[in-house]
């Protein structure tokens, strides 16, 4: 056999065993050959395929599990500031929530202030995080919060357990503006009730509005109730009697009446014409338009928005208030409205 045949390709085999070892003449060595010889990659090969470590799924999969981690992290902070923030009654929201701004709303504010407190928190949240998964978008906020609410309903309908309990229920109004119907909102709170295994016989206690609907004798709400439990002692909303007794103590001053009565005539007299409406509109904006650039009107994400006046309603005196609110936020464009009508 040739020394410098292969033995492990050669059909004769091996013979030579004195030249096992006589460098070049070896056969053996003559296999192996070089660094990059087929014998040697193939080496290269048996020893990455006994180390598991360097296992393509495995990588993967560390990769994967890397990247939960990040996630598990950044909606941690999320959820923790969402928490913490509706605990406090803050908003969660900004009016400018853009990277240049110097106040991006209390969430993300708060997520940054836990990103300053902890440097693996920072790494994962928003500029270092994918802009499909900063979980910080108004979809999340209400996933989270419906999550929360849900959670505080099941703890209480926990602490309630069989106990007696009352229900203290207000008006309701559709798009059109048109109350519900007594027996379409009955047949909704008994699907509340149902829903949290709470029982009509153990209710106690029911309090509305003063709406025929809710209030009515014969086929108002609590009257509804009482067919089924004789128990459900019926009361008139406090809050609403303190607003009918500011409404009504209001119009008994001949200044306060005659001043809300104009601010009605004002708002009705712009809000019935479409016409009207339009230039108001119109009017708004050009307002808007000079006051930015005067800096006399801040700018921001959901503010100068175009509005309407607001109606004052005869059952809530906060209604009047968000009434002169719309007229001195949009006084300008009012005077010029009714300097047209002549």
């Amino acid at each position: 056999m040739d020394f410098c045949q292969s033995p492990f390709t050669s059909s004769v085999g091996f013979r030579q065993w004195k030249r096992v070892n006589d460098g070049k003449r070896c056969a053996f060595r003559f296999h192996v050959g070089n660094i990059g010889s087929r014998h040697n990659k193939a080496v290269i090969a048996m020893n990455n395929l006994e180390n598991v470590k360097q296992h393509i799924p495995r990588i993967m999969n560390l990769q994967s599990q890397e990247e939960v981690r990040k996630n598990r992290l950044r909606l941690m902070a999320t959820v923790e500031s969402i928490r913490l923030l509706t605990l406090q009654g803050c908003a969660l929201r900004g009016h400018d929530e853009s990277a240049s701004s110097s106040n991006r709303g209390n969430l993300i504010e708060m997520v940054k202030a836990f990103g300053r407190m902890n440097s693996d928190v920072n790494d994962v949240i928003l500029e270092n995080a994918p802009r499909h998964a900063q979980y910080l978008s108004p979809k999340v906020q209400k996933e989270i919060l419906h999550i929360y609410a849900e959670k505080v309903r099941n703890i209480i309908r926990e602490e309630i357990g069989d106990a007696k309990f009352c229900i203290l229920v207000d008006e309701a109004k559709d798009a059109s503006n048109k109350q519900h119907m007594a027996i379409v909102l009955r047949y909704e709170i008994f699907q509340v009730l149902r829903n949290n295994n709470l029982q009509i016989c153990n209710m106690r206690g029911q309090g509305y509005d003063g709406a025929a609907n809710m209030h009515g004798t014969w086929n108002g709400l609590q009257a509804l109730f009482l067919k089924d439990c004789p128990y459900t002692y019926h009361i008139h909303c406090f809050a609403h009697r303190l607003q009918l007794a500011l409404v009504a103590a209001a119009g008994r001053d001949t200044t306060i009446w005659s001043f809300f009565s104009k601010l009605n005539a004002i708002v009705n007299l712009v809000s019935v014409s479409l016409k009207r409406q339009t230039e108001l509109h119109t009017a708004q904006a050009i307002a808007i338009a000079e006051e930015v650039a005067t800096s006399e009107r801040e700018t921001g994400r959901g503010v100068n928005q175009m509005g309407n006046l607001q109606r004052s309603g005869a059952t809530r005196w906060s209604s009047y208030y968000n009434s002169m609110c719309s007229i001195i936020d949009m006084y300008g464009a009012v005077i010029s409205v009714l300097e047209k009508m002549g």
